[in-house]
């Protein structure tokens, strides 16, 4: 069975412990039955693989992008191994920058590191996961100090696909009623059920917790 990138990804997600299954209070206190710990990425084998889905994702989409950013500082080497992956994989060549916590004020100073952003740049923003939108709304007003630029799209390993605490839409689709920017995920909480049920990975004793826990808190993709 030839397996989607989707698959391939939540197979290496499994593989390299950042999904786990089980029993797992959240930061908004909800008991999760799986938990996804981006922090156990740390060799450069898998930050190399990492690029390549976020690559095959920004593909998939159609995203047409000609700089990547990286909000400090998880975001910074997830655009810098997606840019690699798009020109080692399909041979396109974008532009990568990130910002700086503080401006530089000697040097040649300035707020992002990389590609200096112009007006009408196509840019698309990468980022591990996105809980409640917090790096986009920083984001944002950083970029349009330096540039009018258009913001394609948001780039996001996992789509929990799941209701805020005081809203019945997910942070994905706030952010895109808010701000206007549509965000891609690699997979979503349905891609790993679907993964589970087809045999892809193994979990099967977690299905009926995660399918529940969809039911309670999820929302429509």
């Amino acid at each position: 069975m030839e397996l989607t990138y989707k698959e391939k990804f939540i197979r290496f997600m499994v593989e390299n412990e950042v999904l786990c299954f089980g029993e797992f209070t959240l930061k908004s206190g909800r008991k999760a039955p799986y938990f996804i710990n981006a922090g156990k990425y740390r060799t450069g084998k898998q930050i190399a693989r990492l690029g390549e889905y976020y690559a095959e994702c920004i593909r998939a989409h159609g995203v047409k992008a000609e700089t990547l950013v990286g909000p400090a500082y998880k975001g910074i080497p997830l655009a810098v191994a997606a840019s690699v992956a798009l020109y080692e994989k399909f041979g396109e060549e974008v532009n990568y920058c990130f910002d700086r916590k503080e401006v530089k004020d000697h040097g040649e100073g300035g707020l992002f590191v990389g590609k200096t952003l112009a007006d009408g740049e196509r840019i698309a923003i990468i980022e591990d996961v996105m809980t409640s939108g917090k790096a986009l709304r920083e984001i944002l007003p950083k970029l349009r100090e330096a540039a009018d630029v258009k913001v394609e799209a948001m780039i996001i390993s996992v789509d929990r696909m799941e209701k805020g605490l005081t809203s019945e839409k997910s942070a994905v689709q706030e952010v895109y009623d808010e701000f206007g920017v549509k965000v891609y995920s690699i997979v979503t909480m349905q891609d790993i059920i679907d993964a589970i049920e087809k045999g892809v990975i193994g979990g099967k004793e977690y299905l009926e917790a995660m399918k529940a826990y969809r039911a309670q808190y999820g929302v429509q993709g």
